[in-house]
């Protein structure tokens, strides 16, 4: 995958005469994929936030993630779309380090780590407070990130969607009295559940066909009239040990307020049981891991092994690489 260097890359593909644009899945289960997608979707996507937003011309965003990818793109289409001040910064893991930033952020995308590398510093931080709409994507948030982002005064949204429905289709409020574990779509955009209990994204304006996902989500009606969801985990992400299925990360999500170091859970094949409980960390007190383990987790949940390595596999935008864990599991990494 060539590499977008700068805006101007971008900008120079996005005006030529060509209605489509190639953009790469972010590799989180397996190998990265281009994609070709319309511009005029795009567009319509960046519509979509903007309204839900009630972002207007003249407001500020910040880029600080890599062009690389559709969150980095979408941003730059934004700011084109509804005339916003585009501020753009090298992508790393401190933005708010950053000088000469507005005094006023109205809109800028951040992956967890950006966000967590910024409330560990006291000036960053203060720069964090300038963001209005602050959206965290590319990841899961884990719950002391959550519990932080209680203290701020900007409005924290995480964000649901893929490379495939153009950047988020949806939206939930971490912070705030209206904070909720379900996401809200967009308008115009319909969800469902497969048989499978998975779910799938009606979004005509974004995708040509119905997308059918492979995270398992419940669906309900608030009272006044819109459909939300929330996600219960990925169907590739269950572990299928001695007869009795694993959901990943909602073992994940019982250790987090445990572990403080980051870890991972996956798996690796066994002779006996057809798959195990596999648990990565940067930590090296394995006697504590497994006390915790044991106290918080079902039996049957509890990893078969723990595997300390240098650092948790990644993708370049931040998101846990699953492939990569499984084959450091199997003793391929």
């Amino acid at each position: 995958m060539a590499p977008i260097a700068t805006l101007d890359d971008f900008l120079q593909e996005w005006n030529a005469e060509d209605k489509y644009l190639t953009v790469h899945t972010s590799g989180s289960t397996g190998a990265p994929k281009p994609i070709r997608v319309e511009k005029k979707r795009m567009r319509a996507s960046a519509r979509l936030t903007c309204d839900f937003l009630g972002l207007k011309e003249g407001d500020n965003a910040l880029l600080c993630l890599s062009l690389d990818y559709i969150a980095g793109k979408m941003m730059v289409v934004r700011a084109l779309e509804r005339r916003l001040n585009l501020h753009c910064i090298k992508p790393g893991s401190h933005p708010m380090a950053e000088s000469g930033l507005p005094s006023v952020i109205d809109l800028c995308a951040m992956v967890p780590m950006q966000v967590m590398r910024s409330l560990q510093s006291a000036q960053e931080r203060v720069n964090l407070c300038r963001i209005r709409h602050l959206l965290i994507g590319g990841g899961s948030i884990h719950p002391l990130l959550e519990a932080e982002l209680q203290t701020l005064p900007c409005q924290a949204w995480s964000t649901y969607g893929m490379t495939e429905t153009l950047s988020h289709i949806a939206l939930r409020k971490v912070n705030g009295p209206d904070a909720s574990l379900w996401y809200r779509p967009f308008e115009g955009i319909r969800i469902s559940l497969t048989d499978g209990e998975c779910l799938a994204i009606h979004a005509p304006m974004l995708c040509p066909e119905v997308l059918h996902t492979h995270d398992r989500a419940e669906i309900r009606q608030t009272q006044d009239g819109h459909t939300e969801f929330r996600i219960l985990g990925r169907t590739d992400n269950v572990i299928s040990s001695g007869g009795i299925k694993i959901q990943t990360e909602e073992v994940e999500s019982l250790l987090a307020p445990h572990l403080r170091h980051p870890f991972m859970i996956t798996k690796c094949s066994d002779p006996e049981l057809g798959e195990k409980v596999v648990l990565l960390t940067e930590s090296t007190s394995i006697h504590d891991i497994e006390t915790t383990c044991r106290t918080v987790l079902p039996r049957h949940w509890q990893p078969r092994r723990i595997i300390c390595v240098d650092a948790i596999p990644l993708t370049p935008n931040g998101k846990p690489a699953r492939a990569k864990a499984q084959k450091i599991a199997e003793g391929q990494g």
